[in-house]
């Protein structure tokens, strides 16, 4: 078997894409960045939440800020690349609303009033990015669009 296409979200996943890492990113946006309030709100098991947790560190998405001496205690405050990924957590939030939620669970207000719902925009030009208006140019070598190149 070939090595599957080159890609930033297999690559971003491979970071965020396992349950525990989005919603531990979800508390942090909210404001809870404690340990034991990170457990209780995820419902995540400890030795599963310390794992993400020191992985998101790692990777620089979230940085320890020291909160108490004795006990050494840490809250997890996100980074600039953390905070870039709150985003993607608002469009999941708003894909699950639409298709799996009877009632969604949480609504988030904008600062001008309005329910947020989160769209995906052209910094250049502001238009929607939809399918239909995104073209895809790959710049791996040795892979198409449709795959790769010696197929």
């Amino acid at each position: 078997m070939k090595a599957p296409r080159p890609c930033s979200i297999a690559d971003t996943l491979a970071l965020v894409g396992e349950k525990y890492a989005l919603l531990v990113l979800r508390e942090v946006f909210l404001g809870v960045r404690r340990f034991d309030r990170i457990a209780r709100n995820t419902g995540a098991p400890r030795d599963v939440l310390t794992a993400r947790l020191r992985r998101l560190v790692e990777a620089g998405v979230l940085t320890k800020v020291p909160y108490s001496e004795r006990p050494q205690r840490f809250e997890y405050v996100p980074t600039d690349a953390g905070r870039e990924l709150q985003s993607v957590l608002l469009t999941l939030m708003a894909w699950g609303d639409r298709h799996l939620a009877k009632h969604p669970p949480m609504t988030l207000e904008h600062s001008c009033g309005e329910q947020l719902t989160p769209v995906v925009v052209c910094a250049s030009c502001g238009d929607e990015a939809t399918p239909d208006t995104l073209t895809a140019h790959v710049r791996a070598p040795g892979w198409t669009v449709t795959g790769p190149t010696d197929d």
